[in-house]
């Protein structure tokens, strides 16, 4: 876990060293199940009040976005939403809260349906599907794009975390203005983090928020980590919410406010193309 000494990051490495990646009970690598994501899709189509669905193509599969234009002109620019592990583009935590309440604060918002396993699956699980979210997020940047809406900020929590950070590796930050990451480097209890963020290799500001209560692995030794890799961009912060845990129960005003209150600082910078 992210937090933890050397010592544990090294006994992760050496367990996907000799693993041949996380298996299920059939012995399989997992994959996507598109099934319950399915049945996600359809709970929340029937559930949305603000904003509305559409279906973006990244390669062969057809997933669920949420679009939800701003409430007030001229807009800001666009957000795309990334949620965490096993949920839906309109989860009633961070999501839900975010994705409506930027959109009354003059942007666009995209949340993504990224990809889900089982309700059982830990992050080790997850990071056999994490090259699923690539596709799914260079799709809301085409979506976004083909509006002409710009600047384009990559929000991600939790293991949308990770999920970005895999769109990384893969393309840097091409496409996006700025990067909002909440919760980062959450882990499973006794899984030590197997990659560290690539932070450093985005290129663009970044704001790291996490709760005074957030798991171990995100609030602990983790921040020195993090920060030491934005001091490359000025304009990137490490803002720490006091008594939020990592789902910011009760604490979604502040969040907002975080989030809004640092990307109106960014406002005029990114506004240029780049």
């Amino acid at each position: 876990m992210e937090g933890r000494a050397p010592f544990g990051w090294l006994l992760g490495v050496f367990w996907c060293l000799l693993s041949p990646g996380p298996v299920q009970a059939n012995g399989d690598t997992p994959r996507p199940d598109l099934a319950r994501e399915q049945r996600l899709a359809e709970q929340t189509v029937d559930a949305i009040l603000d904003g509305e669905p559409v279906w973006l193509q990244a390669e062969r599969h057809r997933f669920l976005a949420i679009f939800t234009e701003p409430a007030i002109q001229p807009a800001r620019g666009g957000i795309i939403l990334l949620h965490g592990r096993g949920m839906h583009p309109d989860w009633p935590n961070v999501i839900h809260p975010l994705r409506t309440a930027l959109a009354e604060r003059g942007w666009y918002t995209l949340s993504l349906q990224m990809p889900v396993l089982g309700k059982d699956a830990t992050y080790y699980d997850y990071v056999a599907i994490l090259p699923a979210a690539v596709p799914r997020i260079e799709a809301g940047i085409r979506f976004l794009a083909r509006r002409g809406i710009r600047p384009r900020v990559l929000l991600a929590h939790s293991c949308g975390v990770h999920m970005a950070m895999a769109w990384v590796r893969d393309h840097g930050a091409h496409g996006i203005d700025a990067f909002v990451g909440i919760g980062m480097g959450a882990t499973d209890k006794g899984q030590p983090l197997l990659e560290p963020l690539p932070l450093d290799r985005l290129g663009v500001p970044v704001l790291d928020v996490y709760g005074g209560n957030d798991y171990p692995a995100v609030r602990r030794h983790a921040p020195r980590r993090r920060r030491a890799a934005l001091q490359a961009d000025p304009a990137s912060r490490q803002i720490e919410i006091p008594g939020a845990g990592h789902y910011f129960v009760g604490e979604a005003d502040a969040l907002l406010d975080t989030i809004v209150g640092w990307l109106d600082q960014i406002h005029r910078e990114t506004a240029q193309p780049r």
